[in-house]
Parts: structure tokens; sequence; C-alpha cells
């Protein structure tokens, strides 16, 4: 006989339970997928990863590649999501491009799996293989691009900012918060220690600001490191 604890409460491998089973799916899917790439991933690790049974898989994400678009979408939505809020407060121009570079470096260090499947999407899309990244652009980068354009085109007109041409600007920017990430085996080997511990991730984040604050302020600034910080 079935107890009342049993009935009340639904196991994760159940429909009845279909938000906490997606998001076990879909977190057992960002490490397979950051690990083995959409080619090598099989479903039924993700399956065991989640503790679901295949069948609940299929029931929420139809073959393997719907479970790998909607964790392109949890990985590119959740930046966006907390990039664009800051984007988006009343700030000078100085303080609103180092609180969406600290903003950003914080996603990626909460979500170190991440930068692994963005660059394999654009490996994959540089073969020609990926149907996704027109979505992804359209969606995600392209507001993203604009925002930050509008922020560093302002700054220039206010002589906060050198004249930088902001379609170049801003992929280094982007390169300088997530490099570290994609190349953690590299930067382990070179510190013969784990470069994500808290003290570590602290030092390169104040890295990162200061050398975007070099490259692109005008005169002096105060510190970066004191500048509005957000961690999602």
């Amino acid at each position: 006989m079935a107890t009342r604890a049993s009935i009340s409460k639904p196991r994760l491998g159940s429909r009845g339970r279909p938000e906490q089973s997606r998001a076990a799916i879909l977190q057992a899917a960002v490490r397979e997928f950051s690990r083995e790439g959409i080619a090598g991933a099989r479903t039924d690790a993700i399956a065991r990863a989640a503790h679901v049974n295949k069948a609940l898989l299929y029931y929420y994400f139809k073959d393997k590649e719907s479970l790998y678009s909607a964790v392109l979408d949890e990985v590119f939505g959740g930046l966006s999501t907390a990039v664009m809020q800051v984007l988006s407060l009343d700030l000078p121009p100085r303080e609103k491009i180092l609180a969406y570079a600290g903003t950003h470096f914080d996603y990626i260090a909460s979500h170190p799996l991440y930068p692994r499947i963005t660059q394999a999407e654009m490996m994959r899309a540089g073969r020609g293989g990926s149907s996704h990244l027109p979505g992804i652009v359209r969606q995600y980068f392209s507001p993203l691009a604009r925002k930050v354009g509008e922020v560093l085109r302002k700054g220039i007109a206010a002589g906060d900012f050198r004249p930088v041409d902001p379609f170049h600007f801003f992929p280094s920017m982007i390169a300088m918060i997530t490099f570290y990430f994609t190349s953690a085996p590299v930067m382990r080997e070179l510190m013969g220690e784990d470069p994500f511990t808290p003290e570590k991730l602290e030092a390169r984040r104040t890295a990162v600001l200061d050398y975007i604050a070099a490259a692109l302020f005008s005169t002096a600034a105060s510190s970066p490191r004191g500048g509005h910080r957000e961690r999602p």
C-alpha cells in the first residue's frame, strides 16, 4: 500500500515533479555536453546523472538535439538576464561598463562549465554544423552588443573613454572575461593549483576590471575594485 508520504511527495523521476525533473535533466545535460560535446554526449548518461529514466527525459525533450537547444538557452539566457539588468541601470559610463564586466565575470564564475559549451558551439558553427547560432545571435548576442555599444559610444562622446571601435572592443572585453575559464586546464598546470578558488577568482576579477579600465578609460580613474558588484 502506498504511504501518505509517497503520495504527497512524488519521486524526482516521475511526471509529478515536472519543474524539478526538468531542471535535474538540464543540469546533468550541461555537465555531459560540456565534457563530450553534442556528438559524444549520451542521453542514457544524462538520464542516469539526473536520476530519471530515459522515457521521462524524452517526455520533456523529444531528442538529444532538443535537449542541447534547451541547454544553450540555459547557458545564454541566464547570462543575458544578469548582464542586461546591469546595463539597464542609470549609471555613468565608467561605472556601467565595469558593472557589466564584473557581473559577466561573476556569472561565469558561478557556472564554470558554461564557457566550454559556448566554445564547443562556436567551433561547431565554424564547421557549418550548427543550426542554433542564428537564433542565439538574434536573441542574446545582438541585444547585448547593442547595449554595450551604447555605453561605449556614450562614454566616448562624454570624453570618459578612448575613441575605441565598439565592434572590436566588445569581443576583446568578452575574451578578457571568459578566456580564464576556457583555459582552466592550462591555468591549473601553470599555477600548480586550482584556478577556481575564491581567492584566485577574486584576484582574476580585479585584474580583468583593471585591464578593461586601463584599455578604455581616457584619464586616470578610481580603482574598479570598489565599483558596483553583482553576483547572480
